[in-house]
């Protein structure tokens, strides 16, 4: 099934309630916004549930996006230069995130696996100052290269990491995202705002690093919205070659921030 990407009509008018709403702060209004966007969550969840197992419920995944849109509305400042629905999406994304997270669906061994890829990438391209090969990273875990491959293709299967959740400040509970940095800078402290602002410019840099095929099915999927199966239509390779990619260009982001957090923190 492909989830269509909902239209929002008369921006004039969707303006003028904006600026009201933020005046305001009327439940009406905030009401008119989120019956205006809520196909937004179903859309996400759509995408996100192709591949979950049965015990995650489609619904469930849907009500979570909505708390992502309320938390949306409210934390979204139209001056800024970015879309509503930009915005929307990710929020809407990473309550979803937040939501499986809870729901510890994935295994223990896949994510303890995860977390060893992640480490030996970091090590081999902090060591070579480059991306780094399939072939360099399986030498640093001491296996073949099929098998590091096979590896990732487990891990990519859980659809565990995704762009929303690369960044832990380390000061709590607190985790940053690259679309939590367009957040009204007023709503922050001097520190977070710096750090931030750091964070979104190691992510610009590292995507920039990544392997051609890597830098496109992070843009095809996070800013133009495509599913896999259509990114995999474009770049003529399956959905599970897509699923890899977008797995290990995440798992190069977040070492490489790992690698510059001395730097930051």
């Amino acid at each position: 099934m492909k989830f269509k990407k909902p239209v929002v009509e008369n921006p004039e008018e969707e303006q003028r309630i904006w600026a009201e709403y933020k005046k305001t702060r009327s439940i009406e209004l905030r009401n008119i916004i989120v019956s205006k966007y809520a196909p937004l969550a179903k859309y996400v969840a759509g995408r996100l549930s192709i591949g979950m197992p049965p015990s995650v419920e489609f619904g469930d995944l849907v009500n979570c996006g909505i708390v992502g849109l309320l938390d949306a509305v409210e934390k979204f400042e139209p001056d800024k230069n970015v879309k509503f629905k930009t915005y929307a999406i990710t929020r809407i994304r990473g309550a979803i995130y937040d939501e499986l997270r809870t729901l510890d669906w994935v295994p223990r061994s896949v994510r303890q696996k995860a977390r060893v890829i992640e480490e030996a990438v970091r090590i081999t391209e902090e060591k070579l100052g480059r991306s780094a090969t399939d072939e360099e990273v399986a030498e640093c875990l001491k296996i073949s290269p099929e098998e590091y491959r096979e590896d990732v293709y487990k891990v990519s299967c859980t659809s565990i990491l995704s762009l929303n959740d690369l960044w832990n400040n380390n000061k709590g509970d607190d985790k940053i995202s690259l679309m939590d940095s367009l957040e009204a800078p007023s709503s922050l402290n001097p520190d977070v705002i710096v750090e931030k602002e750091e964070m979104k410019r190691i992510i610009a840099e590292s995507i920039k690093e990544l392997p051609e095929k890597e830098q496109k099915v992070l843009v095809l999927y996070y800013y133009e919205e495509l599913t896999l199966k259509e990114i995999g239509k474009v770049l003529e390779v399956t959905e599970s070659r897509v699923s890899q990619l977008h797995t290990k260009a995440i798992t190069r982001l977040r070492a490489r921030l790992t690698n510059s957090r001395k730097g930051i923190i």
